[in-house]
């Protein structure tokens, strides 16, 4: 004869039902989905209930001072508020600060992978194809570098630009923060 195609485990023999309810009583013998309700075997964790997270770290702690009402300008972590600069260095003087800006971002030109993928396409149309070649984008990437220098102070913050609108509105702060150090 033939093998039988999947053949039977060993364990069963042929005519008895290979699952049968277990015996007595309980959710098992009414419901055959329902798990035996016996404790784990390992036990259940000792511990008692959780303990609150400590209110203090140890060590010094650095909290920054509060910006003075009235912040008129703010250049990354540089606030102007009143006459005052306010900077992770400390306070200084708003009167006969030096503000420098320096463009540290990069702007680069690259064609579309779609342009590519079109020229290649209509590469029997030549002019069409060629067309799609002309399709160019322009990423900024980098930071403006921004340096405020006053009252025997000196702090420089990077602030991340990502067009060339961006960097042109830094600038234009930090004309502004000259205009009231003067």
């Amino acid at each position: 004869m033939a093998q039988q195609y999947p053949a039977p485990p060993p364990d069963d023999e042929p005519g008895h039902p290979a699952y049968t309810k277990p015996a007595g009583g309980g959710p098992a013998a009414d419901n055959p989905y329902a798990a035996p309700q016996a404790p784990p075997a390992y036990g259940y964790p000792a511990a008692g209930p959780p303990q609150p997270a400590p209110l203090a770290v140890p060590g010094p702690l650095t909290v920054p001072g509060p910006v003075p009402a009235g912040t008129v300008l703010t250049l990354g972590d540089i606030a102007v508020a009143g006459d005052t600069i306010v900077t992770p260095a400390g306070p200084m003087p708003l009167k006969g600060a030096v503000w420098t800006c320096t463009d540290m971002s990069r702007t680069r030109e690259k064609i579309q992978t779609a342009g590519v993928v079109l020229a290649v396409a209509f590469v029997f149309f030549c002019a069409v194809g060629l067309l799609f070649l002309l399709m160019k984008e322009r990423i900024t990437t980098g930071y403006v570098q921004v340096t405020v220098n006053g009252g025997g102070r000196h702090h420089t913050t990077l602030i991340p630009v990502q067009s060339p609108e961006q960097v042109m509105y830094v600038f234009q702060q930090v004309a502004y923060a000259r205009s009231l150090s003067v």
